[in-house]
């Protein structure tokens, strides 16, 4: 080999290696997206035929797709756990409020130097109890459901921004505000990390058409739903937009999932079965949800992947991701999944935990949603309930046939009862005395 060529392949070396040096100092920049009320079964990625999520789709070809991702099946539960990468039976505390003293994940970004942002519906603050988006870590915000605003949440929406409540006119359309901030919100932070947490408020109900349905009078819940769901996917294919133009996209991991599933008024087509919605309830229909993760350059296209995830486990898969510091959660239960986003073996879960009272204080809800207070451990197949209800979740996804004792199975039951026992028997910041009735006794009510 000649000098020449020799220098050239040197040269060429030097600068590959300058490149992946800059890359791993960069900072990351973080875009978590969670959708509101929309189970697996609405995304064309997981095999829907009803709806079509094109970006979605996209964002899944080219990253991974995550299959057994469990949140709990209501939206403020789903919310904490996700926050501070805890079970609820560590934290939770009531329907629409945060914990006070509990650590977010954009507490711990904000400390490391990241601009913050949350866009969306929070959920997380009444008029005496909860934290602010501020209290939370993030510098700016853009938020519905938080006191001040009206309960309008799409056409004529009130919003706070920033501090502001803004009531903004009938041809404004909340969920384009919202996706607008944040938009601004990268723009503006484009030459610094950000954290950008987008709660959607999308396609949670009243079934109302979007700025995109062609009948924009239409009273059909479950076509409005459809459209709904369209145009949550075109929101979120306008965050990537943004990220390409500005050319942040290499250097931005995008997540997307969402709440629990599907409003409970919704039949659907579960993919070849006609059956409702599964929000507040605690089988599949209700907690599996979808999970995306994208990062151009890093994660490998076209993953699939079946590990065991839950909403606990976000919190440290992010913060690994952008090579932050570890956070250290007091009673944190989740396990970062990235590895298994880099296609490693990663960390594996042989079962994870539930737990469930939204409404430790209303019986208002009980006996549509059975909203009683629950704790379960399941595997991918098998769940078992602390009352000592088992299930084959695969033959019986709604839970209707408890399984009997089986000698086959007893090894599997064990597992699962030593997963439960080591969590708490109950909750530990729930006030008891304010429970009422039969109500106090964790999973007494019969299921529906």
């Amino acid at each position: 080999m000649s000098i020449n060529k020799v220098i050239i392949v040197l040269l060429a070396f030097l600068l590959q290696t300058a490149s992946l040096i800059q890359a791993e100092s960069q900072k990351l920049n973080v875009v978590l997206i969670m959708a509101d009320d929309v189970g697996y079964e609405c995304f064309s990625a997981y095999g829907s035929k009803e709806f079509s999520t094109p970006r979605l789709d996209s964002l899944a070809a080219k990253g991974i797709r995550f299959d057994h991702c469990h949140s709990t099946p209501l939206c403020t539960p789903s919310r904490v756990n996700l926050m501070t990468g805890k079970s609820n039976v560590f934290n939770y505390v009531d329907f629409g409020v945060f914990p006070k003293g509990e650590p977010t994940f954009a507490n711990h970004f904000k400390a490391q130097g990241y601009a913050t942002a949350v866009a969306g519906k929070w959920q997380l603050l009444t008029a005496q109890n909860g934290i602010s988006p501020k209290e939370a870590g993030f510098d700016r915000h853009c938020v519905w459901n938080i006191p001040g605003t009206a309960r309008s949440r799409y056409w004529k929406p009130s919003l706070m921004h920033d501090g502001k409540v803004i009531n903004h006119g009938e041809e404004k359309y909340g969920s384009t505000v919202i996706a607008d901030y944040l938009i601004d919100f990268i723009k503006t932070n484009k030459d610094k990390p950000f954290l950008a947490y987008y709660p959607m408020n999308l396609p949670h109900n009243p079934f109302d058409p979007t700025p995109r349905s062609k009948d924009r009078k239409s009273k059909n819940a479950k076509r409005n739903f459809i459209d709904m769901v369209a145009y949550m996917d075109h929101c979120v294919g306008r965050i990537e937009d943004v990220l390409i133009e500005l050319g942040l996209r290499e250097n931005t991991l995008m997540i997307f999932t969402a709440d629990n599933g599907t409003n409970s008024s919704l039949t659907l087509d579960f993919f070849g079965t006609q059956r409702r919605g599964g929000k507040g309830y605690t089988h599949d229909h209700g907690t599996k949800v979808p999970l995306i993760v994208n990062l151009p350059g890093r994660i490998q296209a076209g993953q699939v992947n079946k590990d065991l995830i839950c909403f606990s486990d976000l919190f440290p898969t992010i913060v690994e991701a952008a090579n932050l510091p570890a956070k250290k959660i007091s009673q944190g239960d989740g396990w970062s999944f990235w590895p298994q986003c880099l296609g490693k073996e990663g960390k594996r879960r042989k079962s994870i935990y539930g737990y469930y009272f939204p409404r430790p204080f209303s019986q208002k809800f009980d006996m549509m949603y059975n909203h009683w207070e629950v704790a379960w451990a399941r595997n991918k197949r098998h769940k078992l309930y602390r009352d000592g209800r088992f299930f084959d979740v695969i033959k019986d996804v709604r839970e209707e046939n408890p399984l009997g004792e089986s000698e086959t199975l007893s090894s599997v039951r064990k597992r699962l009862r030593t997963a439960l026992d080591e969590y708490p028997q109950k909750a530990e910041r729930i006030d008891y005395e304010r429970v009422t009735g039969v109500r106090k006794t964790l999973g007494t009510k019969k299921k529906k």
